[in-house]
């Protein structure tokens, strides 16, 4: 039994995602009165994009089920031992990834979050899951935070932080990328330059849309 599909980890992820289900950001009165197309331009801006995400913070936003059992496999698969996550939120997805480390051995996960509540609440489930040993949570802008003291070799690594910022991240840990690290992207859409770097094999990927929502993309060696 891997540690994905074992308690604590997931009768706490059952659980996680059943109440992120079950609270729809509609029901915040400040992520209402934001209208679609001020929402749109927000998840656009590389300045202004606190002000939707501070409207969203009591509030899980995770990666679906799917795509959270698609980080464990990849993180499996790949071996991974140093893993860079930006955007920890409730750290549903933190605790896919922690859970592949677990299962690969052990390794180093960095996870950046802006929302000191958030962190709090992510640092409290990896607790509950047995995992924190794994985890290094990092508060603050992930401009700053993820610019310092990274691992010399990264295996993965999952964007779902604010979209317009994909591809400043990405700047920040692309030297360190082992051929065949791979890129997760949620929402890449709302990054297009992000999309059209990544894009060109002449920046040394090769990426394809894995579904809807989310951008897949690997290293190449």
């Amino acid at each position: 039994m891997t540690t994905l599909v074992s308690a604590p980890v997931a009768p706490l992820l059952d659980r996680l995602f059943a109440e992120a289900e079950a609270a729809s950001p509609l029901s915040s009165p400040a992520f209402a009165a934001v209208s679609s197309e001020e929402r749109q331009r927000l998840m656009r801006s590389k300045a202004d994009y606190r002000e939707l995400y501070a409207a969203l913070k009591d509030f899980a936003l995770p990666v679906s089920r799917d795509i959270g059992r698609l980080l464990y496999m990849l993180a499996r698969a790949t071996q991974a031992k140093a893993i860079v996550e930006f955007g920890t939120s409730f750290g549903l997805s933190t605790l896919h990834l922690a859970s592949a480390l677990r299962d690969n051995g052990g390794g180093r996960l960095i996870t950046s979050e802006f929302e000191p509540s958030k962190l709090a609440i992510a640092k409290a489930n990896l607790a509950t899951g047995g995992l924190t040993d794994l985890v290094e949570f990092r508060e603050g802008d992930a401009l700053q935070t993820l610019a310092i003291d990274l691992p010399a070799r990264i295996d993965l690594v999952l964007l779902d932080g604010a979209k317009a910022l994909y591809g400043d991240i990405l700047e920040l840990v692309e030297s360190r990328l082992r051929p065949g690290a791979v890129i997760v992207a949620d929402n890449a859409d709302y990054c297009p330059d992000y999309l059209e770097h990544v894009g060109s094999p002449a920046n040394g990927y090769l990426t394809m849309p894995f579904t809807d929502d989310v951008e897949l993309s690997i290293r190449l060696g």
